[in-house]
């Protein structure tokens, strides 16, 4: 019997939740490496005033994974909109307090991913209380994942020079364990400064990344994200995350090829946010694969969650779909494998 591929995906926020949505239906052993270092929201209040680490990014990776009934996946996205209540989600708070009753995060993981009855491994990239601060090129420091991420319309923000954790965070022994066991590991979607390059801060990540014989595949986002990406084309996007995993890394980059509809793009165009400028050429060292990953329809927010969302997202099924045919080629498997880096265009 073939075995099923080993495959890690590493990030947090909604692209995580989309790329593991589409990967769980495929026949694979899957694990995710989450951030810990949310601190805006319903994660964040639960933080401060609990005393856990924050939920919110854990919880949404055990519902994409989960295979149980649909009522039960709802109840754990649930976000209420009246009361002491209002902009937390029932998932968030039935996680921590499984934290709070059992003593740790990873014990309440494992409690809820069983009553989910979760497909694949949820890992925190640490159990440490740490904030994730970024320095711009005018000297300004930023501390806190919400203040990174949420930026007043309008307000000019120089860019962002460099990332660093306040403390420095001790990696989760099981975040390399599965990086070293890893067939594929998959970079992204998602914030890149705020979802992402957290995760490769803490200390020994990157190091396992480098040194797995597994691909490594990076998944562009699909739009620029004011205050963190302003204008960043592509390569940007590739040499900022570099300058922390390290250049050479990198076997793969997956990027969407399908502009989003006009609707969408007015949106985003009201934020200063455009889609990512493609503008990677055959000069890397790794294979760029162009192909329609958008998801077609605009996303709509609950009105109590105050936080600002990406209103387009990935299809959790083309991405799946691209993703599986670099780690396990069928047809694809000569243009995959060849030992030249080269661009290829899926679903011409």
């Amino acid at each position: 019997m073939r075995r099923k591929p080993k495959i890690v995906v590493i990030g947090g926020g909604t692209g995580t939740f989309v790329a593991l949505s589409g990967l769980k239906k495929y026949p694979t052993d899957l694990s995710v490496i989450i951030t810990m270092m949310d601190d805006g929201g319903s994660s964040g209040r639960l933080r401060d005033e609990l005393g856990v680490l924050p939920p919110g990014d854990v919880r949404r990776c055990l519902v994409a994974l989960s295979t149980s009934q649909k009522l039960l996946r709802d109840m754990f996205n649930y976000r209420y909109e009246e009361g002491g209540l209002k902009g937390h989600t029932f998932g968030n708070i039935f996680l921590s307090t499984f934290v709070k009753t059992t003593g740790s995060m990873k014990k309440g993981i494992s409690e809820v991913g069983k009553i989910l009855r979760i497909h694949g491994r949820v890992v925190p990239v640490t159990y440490s209380n740490s904030t994730l601060c970024v320095e711009l090129e005018n000297g300004k420091v930023i501390e806190g994942e919400t203040h990174i991420d949420e930026v007043k319309k309008r307000e000019k923000r120089a860019r962002i020079k460099k990332a660093f954790l306040k403390p420095k965070a001790v990696v989760n022994p099981d975040a390399l364990e599965v990086i070293e066991n890893a067939d594929a590991i998959v970079i992204g979607p998602g914030d890149l400064y705020t979802s992402i390059i957290p995760n490769i801060l803490v200390k020994g990540i990157p190091q396992a990344i480098k040194k797995s014989k597994a691909k490594k595949i990076y998944v562009l986002n699909l739009m620029t994200k004011y205050g963190q990406t302003t204008s960043h084309s592509a390569m940007d996007h590739i040499n900022d995350l570099e300058k922390y995993l390290g250049k050479g890394v990198l076997d793969y980059v997956l990027v969407n090829k399908k502009i989003p509809k006009k609707e969408a793009l007015e949106w985003y165009m009201d934020f200063e946010e455009h889609p990512v400028e493609d503008n990677i050429v055959d000069k890397n060292k790794y294979s760029v694969v162009r192909t329609n990953l958008i998801k077609d329809v605009i996303i709509e927010k609950s009105k109590s969650d105050l936080l600002k969302r990406s209103i387009i997202r990935h299809d959790s099924d083309r991405l799946a779909k691209a993703l599986m045919e670099i780690i396990t080629p069928s047809k694809f498997k000569l243009l995959l494998n060849l030992k030249r880096p080269r661009t290829i265009i899926l679903g011409r």
